[in-house]
């Protein structure tokens, strides 16, 4: 069994979570959003991000507007629609759940 991909999967099984909780403060675009993970330990790239940032846009969960920039092209930042937000409302009500009870496992003797 190969652990890196393991490590892999649980940190895709949370990087939808992660984008949602780091858009819950502020708007941001994609290289903010990447910067805040990447902060976090999460080790993602662009190519990762992009596709999962059009499928939470496409579910109505983010919107965007564009914005010019002073130093290069503008930039496409992403918000939490009311929808986006109810929804990390209730990842956070989950992961609460998860993360407790897997403590709990894990910690046991």
């Amino acid at each position: 069994m190969n652990i890196e991909n393991t490590k892999a999967q649980m940190r895709k099984g949370v990087l939808e979570f992660c984008i949602l909780s780091v858009l819950k403060e502020k708007d941001a675009y994609t290289s903010e959003i990447l910067d805040s993970l990447k902060n976090a330990k999460l080790l993602v790239v662009e190519g990762t991000v992009y596709p999962l940032l059009t499928r939470l846009k496409n579910d109505g969960l983010l919107s965007y507007r564009w914005e010019e920039s002073s130093s290069g092209p503008p930039r496409k930042y992403y918000a939490l629609t009311e929808t986006g937000q109810i929804f990390l409302t209730e990842l956070n009500s989950t992961w609460t759940e998860l993360s407790d009870a897997v403590n709990l496992i894990t910690n046991q003797k």
